[in-house]
C-alpha cells in the first residue's frame, strides 16, 4: 500500500475542500492517506511518502506563502524525494486568477527534488483548478486526480 502526503493551505475552506477530494480519490485506489494542513506536516516524515500532492491558493500568481514555507524547509531532504510521485492544485477568486502559474511555482520545486510529476492530457493539465468554491465538476476532477496520483505512486514505488 502507498503512503501518500495530501498538503493543504487554506484560509478560505477552498482549497481544504479540493484537498479532501483528492485525498478520497487517492483512498479509493486502497493508498494510506495523510491529510494535513501544510503547518502540521513533519518534514522529518518527508521521504516516508511515496506521493506528495499540495495545494495552494493563488496569491499574487503564485503560492501562499504557507506553501513556500514547507517547500523551503523540504530542502533538509533534497535527494530524498528523488523517484517519489507529486503533483498540485490550486484555487483562486478570478478564472484569469493565476491558478496555473501557481501550481506550476509548486511543480517546479518537486520536480527540482527529482519527483515525478504526471501532466493531465485531458482537464487541466497541469492539476486541479477552482474558481472559488470548488463544485461538483471541479470536485470530480480532484477525485479523479487523487485516484491517478496513488496509481502512479503504486506503479512506481520499490
Amino acid at each position: 500500500m502507498v503512503k501518500i502526503l495530501v498538503g493543504y493551505f487554506s484560509n478560505s475552506g477552498n482549497t481544504k475542500a479540493m484537498a479532501e477530494a483528492v485525498a478520497e480519490g487517492a483512498r479509493s485506489e486502497g493508498a494510506d492517506v495523510d491529510l494535513k494542513s501544510v503547518e502540521d506536516v513533519d518534514m522529518e516524515g518527508l521521504p516516508g511518502y511515496d506521493a506528495i500532492v499540495l495545494g495552494s491558493p493563488t496569491y499574487y500568481g503564485v503560492m501562499a506563502a504557507d506553501v513556500k514555507d514547507l517547500i523551503d524547509r523540504s530542502v533538509t531532504h533534497h535527494g530524498d524525494l528523488e523517484g517519489k510521485v507529486g503533483g498540485a492544485f490550486s484555487s483562486s477568486a478570478l478564472i484569469g486568477g493565476g491558478n496555473e502559474t501557481t501550481i506550476l511555482s509548486i511543480l517546479q520545486a518537486l520536480l527540482i527534488h527529482g519527483m515525478i510529476v504526471p501532466g493531465v492530457a485531458k482537464g487541466n493539465h497541469y492539476g486541479p483548478v477552482s474558481i472559488g468554491q470548488p463544485d461538483s465538476d471541479v470536485k470530480a476532477e480532484c477525485t479523479s486526480y487523487g485516484a491517478r496520483i496513488a496509481r502512479l505512486a503504486e506503479s512506481v514505488s520499490p
